[in-house]
């Protein structure tokens, strides 16, 4: 697959993040249809709180009989708009849905696919099926994403920060490094996936719009009347144990594990190292003291990262 980009889709560029699609990706996780990698102690931890949440809201089980590689029922991944965004607005959308709509594409989620159970064929006729649907989501939120949300959240805001970074220091080549190995910068101007779709696409004025994600693989989002929307696995999710710990006894292991976890604001690392806000504020002090950190502020926030100094303490 290629998607072409002219300086004017690049520069409007965006990012964003979608509670909706961590819970969609976190049941398709649950759910056997991916290998869980990294990711494989968070699962055994919720897969019993699965199986609780099947008894307890059957829709989830009709939920979970829709997921497939391709030809998922659109209605329910409606595109994210911003990195603000609240499960209940994406919910809302979903519930907005007209049953047409809905049954539509349905029928073609489920067309030359195994037949889901009884009951799940029951629930997905039904015409409150938007509503269960959604409540189901709604259920799967609260039981398994919600209390990790601030966590996730941290991580997810702190790709951003640092992909946006390097596009804007080095370029699509460097800041496409890395975001996944079947995605790379063409020397046609194009985005160039390793996909099973071998088309050409091109924004066409809409933008790109790049979504972060804590348990999304790669996903590609061509839909013509959305902007092109490339969703990919977050950097950080599984940091390795004791990141930082080479450099302990020289800086101190929280220190170390700041100096690594950089660039991040405060609250995020408060988050995503489980400290105080206190604490790291004055590890942050003492390590821009010495030379290993700097500061920037963009909107209400002030950015931390290394200097050349920190990144050569790094290695």
């Amino acid at each position: 697959m290629l998607i072409q980009v002219s300086p004017a889709d690049l520069a409007g560029c965006r990012y964003a993040i979608s509670p909706l699609f961590e819970v969609e990706g976190a049941l398709f996780l649950l759910a056997g249809n991916a290998e869980a990698g990294v990711l494989a102690s968070w699962v055994r931890r919720m897969k019993p709180k699965l199986a609780q949440l099947r008894r307890e809201v059957p829709a989830i089980g009709a939920l979970t009989s829709l997921f497939r590689r391709d030809d998922n029922a659109d209605f329910l991944h409606p595109a994210p708009v911003s990195s603000r965004r609240e499960i209940g607005e994406d919910l809302a959308v979903v519930r907005a849905t007209p049953l047409e709509r809905a049954r539509a594409e349905l029928e073609l989620n489920l067309r030359g696919h195994r037949t889901p159970p009884e009951y799940a064929r029951h629930i997905l006729a039904a015409d409150d099926v938007v509503d269960r649907l959604a409540d189901a989501l709604q259920a799967a939120w609260t039981t398994l994403i919600e209390p990790e949300w601030p966590r996730f959240r941290a991580v997810l805001e702190r790709d951003i920060v640092q992909r946006a970074g390097r596009i804007a220091a080095y370029g699509w080549t460097e800041g496409l490094a890395g975001l996944h190995p079947r995605v790379s910068w063409s020397v046609e101007n194009a985005i160039a996936i390793e996909h099973r779709d071998k088309g050409t696409y091109a924004l066409t004025g809409n933008g790109l719009l790049l979504v972060p994600s804590v348990f999304a693989n790669l996903a590609i989002s061509t839909d013509p009347s959305r902007p092109v929307t490339i969703a990919y696995r977050a950097r950080g999710i599984a940091d390795p144990p004791g990141a930082g710990a080479d450099l302990a006894p020289l800086i101190g292991a929280k220190r170390a594990a700041i100096l690594r976890t950089l660039p991040a604001t405060t609250s995020q690392l408060a988050v995503h190292l489980d400290l105080s806000l206190a604490g790291v504020s004055e590890h942050l002090k003492v390590l821009e003291r010495a030379g290993l950190i700097t500061r920037t502020r963009t909107g209400r926030s002030v950015l931390y990262a290394t200097t050349p100094k920190g990144e050569t303490l790094l290695g």
